[in-house]
C-alpha cells in the first residue's frame, strides 16, 4: 500500500478500503430515517477515507484501517450534522421520550420499564413502541460524538501519542466510566442488543435472528437503550 517514497498509495488504499466504507454506511443507515440516502452516506464516507489517506502517517502507531474507520465515521456524522436531516416530528418524539425517562428515573429511583414509560406518556405499549421507531435517527451513539470538546479536539484523540493536560485526561476518564456504568445499568435484553450491534457489529436483521424477534422489535429495543443512555448522560 506504500509508494517508493514510503507514503500511502492513494489508489490502492481506496480500492482496498472501499468495502469498509460501504459496510460502515450500511451499519449507520439502519438507524437513520428513510429520507437519508445510502449513497449520500457512502459518498461522505469516501471523502473521509480520502482524508485519512492524506493525513495518515505510519509513526502515529495505529493501524491504517483503525485510523481510517475513525475518519470515515466522523465524515459521515459531519455530513449528517451539516444538513437538517431529522424531520421535526422525529425530534419531537425524542424530546417526549427524554422528558418521560428523566421524570420517571427521578420519581422511581430506578430504570423504568417500557410499560411505565408508555403510561407516563399516556400511550399504550404498542403506541409507545411506534413512537420509539419514529425517533429513529436521533439514536446515533458514538463515544466521539458524546465526549466533551470540539471537533478538532476529538480529531486529536484519534492519534495514540496525544499528550493531553491532566484535567482533560481526568474528564475523559470520568466520561468513559459514566458511559460504562450507564450501559451496565441497562436491562439485560437492551445490553444484549447494544453488545451485538456495537461490539460484534451485527446488523439489525442478524440480531433479530439471534434473539428470535422481528427486526422492527430490535430497532425498538435499540432505540429504548439509547434513550436511557441519553437521559443518563445528559449532564455530559
Amino acid at each position: 500500500m506504500y509508494t517508493q517514497k514510503g507514503t500511502l498509495s492513494r489508489d490502492e488504499a481506496v480500492r482496498r478500503h472501499a468495502p469498509l466504507v460501504r459496510r460502515m454506511a450500511h451499519h449507520l443507515i439502519a438507524r437513520l430515517p428513510a429520507n437519508v440516502e445510502l449513497d449520500d452516506v457512502i459518498q461522505a464516507g469516501m471523502m473521509g477515507l480520502l482524508d485519512a489517506i492524506q493525513r495518515y502517517e505510519e509513526h502515529h502507531g495505529a493501524q491504517f484501517e483503525t485510523y481510517a474507520a475513525q475518519r470515515i465515521r466522523g465524515a459521515m456524522l459531519d455530513a449528517l450534522r451539516s444538513h437538517d436531516w431529522l424531520p421535526r416530528g422525529v425530534r419531537r418524539a425524542q424530546r417526549r421520550i427524554d422528558r418521560a425517562l428523566q421524570a420517571l428515573e427521578h420519581r422511581l429511583g430506578r430504570e423504568p420499564t417500557e410499560s411505565e414509560i408508555a403510561a407516563e406518556l399516556r400511550l399504550s405499549l404498542d403506541e409507545y413502541r411506534r413512537l420509539l421507531e419514529e425517533a429513529r435517527g436521533t439514536q446515533l451513539l458514538f463515544y466521539e460524538d458524546l465526549a466533551p470538546g470540539s471537533e478538532d479536539e476529538r480529531e486529536e484523540t484519534d492519534t495514540p501519542d496525544l499528550q493531553t493536560d491532566p484535567l482533560a485526561r481526568l474528564e475523559d476518564r470520568r466520561f468513559r466510566e459514566a458511559l460504562v456504568a450507564a450501559i451496565e445499568r441497562l436491562p439485560e435484553r437492551e445490553r444484549q442488543v447494544m453488545g451485538m450491534y456495537y461490539e460484534q457489529e451485527l446488523t439489525l436483521k442478524e440480531i433479530a435472528a439471534v434473539l428470535g424477534v422481528t427486526e422492527s422489535r430490535v430497532c425498538q429495543i435499540h432505540a429504548q437503550a439509547i434513550a436511557r443512555l441519553r437521559a443518563r448522560l445528559k449532564g455530559w
